[in-house]
């Protein structure tokens, strides 16, 4: 199961009155599938895309495909002869680096936690796809919106929550992101658009495109200046299911700024993708609902981030959704509760080769962007932060009992709650008169 070694777009089919083919251009040419999951054809390189209007007035257009590579080779060509042949600047980087050093550290130390008792019930680690949490957030504004799986704890790092906030909420302490009741899958931060981690698959979806089309609302009827795009990561189990087929539809149908980034990492729990999806290649369900699908290999950060460009690029433009399906691996079972029997160990090995961290950091020194002693630095960096924040969640306190049925429901009994905090039908007076109190 090799990846692609390129990503590529597929614009929607051009479609007439009678739902045929839109004859190509002689100038462009229709492009089989990359090779995935042993389909073996290789992505030609970008075409220009043919925009017609078919006779019932919808825009459409030839299938085309874009090469991850080709990016790359637009660069160089408008690039001074002088100039590097590099995707990234050192500071660029330093920074995909880092952040992918950060996501890597936090969940080996959470493997660490979980079995010395720290952590209590489910643990999802998302070591091996680094590379499509980094490719992908580190590209965003704040204002923009992030919504997670189960697997959430890299995309809040990377969207900016600190690990001491990330570590204290894994705890179950006062001092996390949610105040220590949201756990491992429930990762949310108001103050960096991170919209939380779902426990069930789907789930989060139909979440992100109501942020998407908070942010299209924004700006086209309260006339606000807002090009917020929204990021919905999910894996490709939840593929199958009913709300991703809905929600693509709606982001098509309202050009919602959104990017849905499927995290393919093979296997659901302990179910090959292949087994039980009748068509593996996810990124074709984005041109049958009128959006461009995009392949991409997920364990290379800078071919996440060509892909990454041109998907968010397009979404703040206003230009619509996007399907981007990340062909990644996880290197641990489904969770810490999984002794990960199930898997061929060789197929592990396989992807154990191509880790997106080695990966990155072959081709910093390669190219002369960084020296052994500054990667060495930022992992030494890395180290002291993870260390500070299980000893700044260790220390944190246990959230009172009064807190149990708080950010539950706005309001569990119905009456209504009072400034000071109490609900209003435990005062005497609440029944005197009117609902004056």
């Amino acid at each position: 199961m090799a990846c692609s070694a390129a990503g590529k777009i597929i614009h929607p089919p051009s479609i007439n009155s009678a739902r045929s083919a839109q004859k190509p251009h002689s100038s462009h040419k229709i492009i089989s599938p990359s090779a995935f999951l042993g389909f073996t054809s290789q992505p030609d390189k970008l075409f220009p895309v043919s925009r017609t209007i078919s006779s019932t007035g919808r825009r459409s257009a030839t299938v085309m495909a874009v090469s991850s590579d080709v990016v790359k080779e637009k660069k160089l060509k408008n690039a001074p002869s002088s100039a590097p042949n590099l995707l990234i600047t050192k500071e660029e980087g330093l920074e995909l680096y880092e952040d992918m050093i950060l996501g890597r550290a936090f969940e080996d130390m959470c493997a660490q936690m979980y079995y010395r008792g720290k952590m209590f019930g489910f643990v999802h680690l998302y070591n091996g796809q680094e590379a499509v949490s980094t490719g992908f957030i580190k590209l965003l504004k704040k204002e923009d919106c992030v919504v997670s799986t189960y697997r959430d704890h890299v995309h809040a790092l990377s969207k900016g929550v600190s690990a001491r906030a990330v570590m204290s909420e894994l705890f179950g302490k006062t001092t996390g992101c949610c105040r220590g009741q949201g756990g491992s899958m429930h990762m949310f931060s108001k103050e960096h658009n991170m919209l939380g981690g779902f426990a069930f698959i789907g789930e989060g979806i139909p979440v992100a495109t109501g942020a998407a089309f908070t942010s299209k609302y924004k700006r086209e009827v309260l006339k606000e200046d807002c090009d917020e795009v929204t990021l919905a990561f999910f894996g490709d189990g939840t593929c199958n299911n009913g709300q991703f087929f809905e929600c693509l539809n709606m982001a098509t149908l309202w050009k919602l700024p959104i990017v849905f980034v499927v995290e393919n990492n093979l296997w659901a729990i302990g179910m090959s993708h292949l087994r039980s999806t009748s068509d593996p290649q996810i990124w074709k369900k984005g041109p049958a609902f009128g959006m461009p699908g995009v392949h991409v290999d997920g364990m290379d950060v800078l071919k996440v981030r060509e892909v990454a460009k041109e998907a968010i690029g397009r979404a703040r433009r206003g230009e619509g959704p996007t399907l981007v399906e990340c062909e990644t691996y996880r290197f641990r079972g489904h969770s810490l509760a999984d002794p990960d029997e199930l898997r061929d160990p060789a197929e592990k090995a396989h992807y154990a080769t191509r880790d997106p961290i080695t990966a990155l950091k072959k081709y910093m020194t390669e190219n002369n962007l960084a020296s052994e002693s500054e990667l060495k630095g930022i992992e030494k960096k890395i180290d002291e932060v993870v260390e500070d924040a299980v000893e700044f969640g260790d220390k944190s306190p246990v959230p009172a009992r009064s807190q149990l049925l708080e950010n539950v429901f706005a309001d569990p009994r119905g009456f209504g709650i009072g400034p000071d905090g109490k609900y209003r039908c435990e005062d005497p007076k609440f029944t005197e008169g009117t609902a004056q109190v």
